[in-house]
């Protein structure tokens, strides 16, 4: 049977690396976590849940704390620079899944897996104010190089490294020193949040613009914000822009992308008034890293950002990292020599998430606004049948779902699953 005592180090307290050390848990494992802040604080801004993130925390017996800081998705809408509308589908158990699709504050998910960890595997669990500075590896084990809050050094022993330490990972640097120089795409993201009435049912997510120029992507993250009976709404917005720092804290305004949008009117939502009440404007640059052919290296595997960083579009980046930990917890408690767990874990992750990141950096099913522009020559829609068919658009979607796990339901049938809302209503009303 696995050694279920062996010492289990977990670099980074983000939601990658929380969620494993509480799936290693879940198996017998009781797994540290080195952290350089000396706080953990809620930051960030919104992430888009699917289905399989939802099911990965259901299994962490964390679904129905889940729901409470987050807002169900019920529809997701494309339109054109314009406002038209291009094509729509429904979201989680409104398309059939067996689980909801949500929408939630990143640091409201890691603040609820920190929470977790600190009840289950005690207050002792998470070690802050240590930064991880590298590691040397011997016959018994791996060191880790620590940093200590006051400056001076220290070094910790384990049996096993999990690298969670996120997009700008250390340890990536170390083991692949050659993709340590990551290339700027050229394309800027604009990340915010806006205290707003509700928008459409609640729990519509917005895909809008013409990707050559500015795309736009809006969706609510908290119903009832703080008791204002307001919603706190994310939005991105994507555009060219000079090279920034690869970090999620550089602060933004929105005189820069707000007249991208002078011509888009959509009826339900004044998007020029949304980006101008924002709370906060982030900077941060569409980064490329080049897919690793491994995350091993000895006793120390990458899971998350720091082994497959991707493009934050589509809603899988953190999702991915939260099936990282429950895939390597499994590989570890039914293997029983650790080096071939770990082999185990990468033979089952790396090809299928690889795949991922480059769909992501080619716009996965964001591409149907590209070919709208395109196919128009960026004049307005007329019939938007003529355009972009509704089964060449369902096609898309459908093959993108099955390349990121989540086929959708109805399928096999051969049915449409996309739509588009206007004929919805019609349909509702009985005039079709």
């Amino acid at each position: 049977m696995p050694d279920t005592d062996i010492d289990v180090a977990i670099i980074g307290a983000g939601p990658a690396g929380l969620a494993a050390a509480l799936r290693l848990h879940q198996r017998g494992f009781r797994p540290k976590i080195y952290e350089s802040v000396e706080e953990l604080k809620p930051l960030g801004v919104g992430i888009d849940v699917k289905v399989y993130g939802s099911k990965e925390l259901d299994e962490l017996g964390l679904l129905e704390e889940f729901r409470a800081i987050s807002v169900d998705a019920q529809e997701s809408i494309f339109f054109n620079k314009y406002g038209q509308e291009i094509y729509a589908e429904l979201c989680g158990v409104h398309m059939g899944y067996l689980y909801e699709q949500r929408f939630v504050h990143r640091g409201y998910l890691q603040m609820l897996l920190y929470r977790t960890v600190l009840e289950r595997l005690g207050d002792d669990a998470v070690i802050k104010g240590q930064r991880f500075l590298g590691y040397t590896q011997d016959a018994d084990g791996v060191t880790l190089d620590l940093q200590n809050r006051d400056g001076s050094s220290s070094t910790a022993r384990a049996d096993l490294v999990i690298a969670a330490d996120g997009i700008n990972s250390t340890t990536r640097r170390q083991m692949h020193p050659e993709s340590s120089e990551p290339v700027y795409s050229g394309i800027t993201m604009w990340r915010g949040t806006t205290l707003m009435k509700p928008f459409k049912t609640g729990g519509t997510i917005l895909h809008i613009g013409a990707p050559q120029i500015s795309s736009m992507i809006v969706y609510p993250i908290a119903d009832d914000f703080e008791g204002s009976g307001l919603t706190l709404v994310n939005w991105v917005v994507e555009a060219t822009r000079d090279q920034s720092v690869e970090d999620w804290n550089q602060l933004g305004s929105v005189d820069e992308i707000i007249h991208y949008y002078d011509d888009t009117h959509i009826e339900f939502l004044d998007l020029q008034q949304m980006l101008r009440d924002a709370r906060e404007v982030y900077l941060f640059p569409l980064i490329r890293h080049d897919p690793l052919d491994s995350w091993i290296d000895g006793r120390v595997v990458m899971i998350g950002d720091a082994a497959h960083a991707m493009y934050p579009r589509g809603g899988n980046g953190a999702c991915q990292a939260i099936v990282d930990g429950g895939a390597l917890a499994e590989k570890l408690a039914t293997i029983d020599d650790v080096d071939e767990a770990l082999q185990a874990f990468q033979d089952q992750r790396l090809k299928a998430v690889n795949g991922i990141v480059m769909a992501h950096r080619g716009e996965g099913y964001e591409v149907i606004r590209r070919m709208v522009e395109e196919r128009t020559g960026g004049e307005r829609i007329g019939d938007i049948e003529d355009v972009l068919p509704l089964a060449e658009a369902d096609e898309i979607f459908s093959k993108y779902h099955k390349l990121v796990g989540q086929e959708r339901p109805g399928r096999d049938a051969g049915e449409a699953t996309g739509f588009r809302t206007w004929d919805l209503a019609e349909s509702e009303a009985g005039t079709r």
